[in-house]
């Protein structure tokens, strides 16, 4: 047993009234140990229930951050015209409506944008769809390579993207933790807010509940991150809304003030409708919007794509980004980015 975590379990796991919080070294520590698995399984199972019910602040986090930095992969800084963006999005997935991150990623580096995500296989608690698998269904494998081969791949197509099973087993390790408790831990926060690239990048997190975006806030500006982005998401991603207003605050050093909060309406740019379920026919549906082809979830896809090409800097403002990510899917660039991302990672293309 390790008597250096019990004493950092003490202090959050000690009840409502007395629990303290971690400083930012003692989480990064605890953190550590939890990865490392210095501490016992009882320990682990512990602190993250414990945490779960106390709930991080922002230092914590970004002490939670450190150590993801410290022990995990990062890609190393490519060049291109525009900074990386990087989502983060839950590893647990999708059950509900359907994703359309990959279309917006082809969007992105087609017009040059670099982009970098991040997850894993199918995961506790809600065992949804993750982003791997929709990459897998179009043609593209990111679980079959080392990391070195996806920064390869990421210096050539702008596209990565770091498989947790394989590049970061250390996390992975601790997934079985989330299976036994039936919880999300505060690792599943961490993933949100994590950035595995060691270049410039604008860190875009999506979130559910509303504390998720001041505590994120607090961690990024203690740790030195310049541009992040926070979107009040499709089930905690960074997918855009149609049936809602979408609530996103933007992060930029320079900016007065530096946060901005913008509050985007759908029917203001008519784009107003209902959000498209998820269902059997996702790759197929995806397909078909990669065509060019009419449909809602081609009309979700150039809401998402026009967004993050004005924040990404290649348009001035939405308007030209969503002209702008229409034209790369009618006119098939988009389609061609998925072509050359097949060939890259030796994946047999599939027709569009």
């Amino acid at each position: 047993m390790s008597a250096v975590f019990r004493d950092l379990l003490r202090k959050v796991g000690s009840g409502a009234h007395t629990s303290e919080a971690l400083t930012r070294a003692e989480a990064a520590l605890a953190t550590e140990m939890m990865l490392q698995q210095t501490a016992t399984p009882a320990q682990i199972g512990a602190f993250m229930i414990a945490h779960r019910i106390k709930r991080p602040t922002g230092e914590e986090l970004a002490g939670l951050l450190d150590a993801y930095d410290h022990l995990g992969p990062k890609l190393k800084p490519i060049h291109a015209a525009h900074p990386t963006l990087v989502l983060g999005i839950p590893y647990d997935g999708r059950s509900r409506t359907a994703p359309v991150s990959p279309i917006t990623a082809l969007i992105l580096t087609a017009a040059g944008c670099p982009v970098l995500m991040h997850g894993g296989r199918r995961m506790p608690t809600k065992e949804g769809i993750p982003l791997a698998e929709v990459w897998q269904g179009l043609g593209v494998d990111w679980t079959q390579l080392e990391l070195d081969q996806v920064q390869q791949i990421f210096a050539q197509t702008l596209m990565g993207f770091v498989y947790q099973p394989r590049h970061f087993p250390l996390a992975e390790d601790m997934v079985p933790y989330r299976e036994q408790l039936g919880k999300r831990p505060p690792f599943a926060t961490v993933e949100l807010f994590w950035c595995p690239y060691a270049g410039e990048a604008i860190v875009v997190s999506g979130y559910v509940h509303p504390p998720t975006e001041e505590i994120s806030r607090i961690a990024h500006t203690l740790r030195g991150v310049k541009h992040f982005m926070t979107v009040k998401g499709l089930e905690g991603s960074c997918d855009l809304p149609r049936d809602r207003t979408a609530i996103i605050g933007v992060h930029q050093p320079d900016a007065d003030p530096p946060t901005e909060r913008l509050l985007l309406h759908p029917r203001d740019y008519g784009f107003a409708g209902t959000d498209v379920p998820l269902t059997d026919n996702l790759i197929p549906d995806l397909q078909a919007v990669l065509r060019g082809e009419a449909s809602e979830l081609m009309e979700s896809a150039v809401w998402n794509g026009g967004f993050y090409l004005w924040q990404c800097g290649a348009v001035p403002d939405m308007e030209s980004g969503l002209a702008q990510a229409r034209t790369l899917l009618q006119e098939g660039k988009a389609a061609e980015k998925l072509a050359e991302l097949s060939k890259a990672t030796c994946i047999t293309p599939v027709p569009i």
